[in-house]
């Protein structure tokens, strides 16, 4: 570290060491604790001064968090508002009003508003600028239309980040728009979807006449493809970017029970472990750089390739456990109807865990369009013809 880093790091500890002296973890209310240290600036340190920042590099973020988990202090349940804190909070950190900032960044990060992503729909995956639901101006609110599919966590949402259709007379891209919807509304209808491992985490979404103000609108009328694509580029990062010691993740739990199965083992399942491995800590050391470059600046399309990444080792891992444990793999222990908050991919066996690890390479973005992402704005590849690039939405074939 400089001199100049040094004293900011040092600075940072000291003010942590003195919000804890003022407000003790084991003698305040969990949410009142909460809600101090977002005003302290300790809860996003990298967000900027007055929205639970400091305007500090990122990379301090990790020894804040370590402090205060060390001091026993709550924590915000960041796994189950893991679509808020990810991908709406930086949305509505980059694009939002003042008002929306102070409205919306406090509750989201102590945990008392989570949020869900209304985008993909049942013609509109892929492609996402694809998307059909409408919403029409009327007066100082928008009347919302349509159906999303596969929305994480709807069924626990307060708010959603939602894109919509503004204006069906131009190009698909240039129609959209983003808005901020409250999930409390008369008109949003959710229903669960149950998935092969058993479980409903996602939901498919009904809007019928969803009333939202303009004033929950982010960014403006139109330019809702920048604003969403924005989002994803944050929510590839959260999947696939996570920071995890070496070993850690799925490689670990796949190589324990190869350590707690010498009678299974084979040369041939040596190898492909070893690969694995390999391929693991370099997607390891990948997102660790990927993570710096986010310490200054927003996140780039480099992110779908560590998305892209660990989709594929998830499955890869997920599959070999499987051989390795032989028929002792095929038992699945639960199948009882659950609405999970968060996806546990550690705390269970082995059958869920290689069912669960097939969505890896749907959700966030499927595979195919994450390949496309890299090879044109990453590799530089000449981009895939796009015939539809100039023609107004409606006249569109769906």
């Amino acid at each position: 570290m400089t001199t100049d880093e040094t004293a900011v790091y040092e600075d940072l500890r000291r003010r942590v060491a003195d919000f804890l002296a003022a407000h003790v973890p084991q003698a305040t209310d969990r949410l009142a604790f909460l809600r101090a240290r977002y005003d302290a600036g300790l809860a996003w340190v990298f967000f900027p001064e007055g929205h639970g920042g400091l305007g500090l590099p990122r990379a301090l973020q990790p020894e804040v968090d370590r402090l205060f988990e060390a001091a026993g202090a709550p924590d915000n349940n960041r796994h189950a508002n893991g679509i808020g804190l990810g991908m709406a909070a930086p949305t509505i950190l980059a694009f939002g009003t003042e008002e929306q900032k102070q409205r919306f960044l406090k509750p989201l990060w102590t945990g008392e508003e989570v949020w869900c992503q209304l985008f993909s729909e049942p013609g509109a995956g892929s492609d996402l600028a694809a998307v059909a639901t409408r919403a029409v101006r009327d007066g100082d609110t928008w009347v919302v239309n349509g159906q999303k599919v596969w929305t994480s966590g709807a069924h626990n949402a307060r708010f959603a980040i939602l894109v919509a259709r503004t204006n069906p007379d131009v190009p698909k891209h240039g129609g959209l728009t983003y808005f901020l919807c409250d999930m409390t509304d008369p008109g949003v209808d959710v229903r669960p979807l149950r998935q092969i491992t058993g479980e409903a985490e996602f939901n498919e979404v009904f809007l019928t006449d969803v009333r939202i103000p303009d004033s929950q609108r982010l960014g403006a009328e139109g330019e809702g493809w920048k604003v969403a694509n924005a989002t994803l580029n944050n929510e590839r990062v959260a999947i696939g970017g996570d920071a995890a010691p070496r070993e850690g993740g799925m490689v670990g739990v796949v190589a324990q029970t190869w350590r707690d199965h010498p009678d299974r083992r084979t040369p041939e399942l040596h190898d492909r472990l070893m690969r694995l491995w390999v391929e693991a800590e370099v997607a390891r050391l990948t997102g660790q750089r990927l993570r710096q470059q986010l310490a200054i600046g927003q996140p780039g399309p480099a992110g779908s390739a560590m998305k892209l990444t660990f989709a594929r080792l998830n499955q890869d891992l997920t599959g070999l456990e499987l051989e390795l444990l032989g028929e002792d793999g095929l038992r699945y222990s639960d199948w009882t109807l659950v609405r999970p908050e968060k996806v546990d991919f550690t705390g269970r066996d082995a059958g869920y865990r290689y069912l669960r690890a097939k969505g890896n390479s749907i959700e966030g973005g499927t595979s195919e369009i994450l390949r496309n992402i890299v090879a044109e704005r990453v590799l530089g590849l000449p981009a895939e013809p796009r015939v539809d690039k100039d023609i107004p939405w409606k006249e569109l074939a769906r």
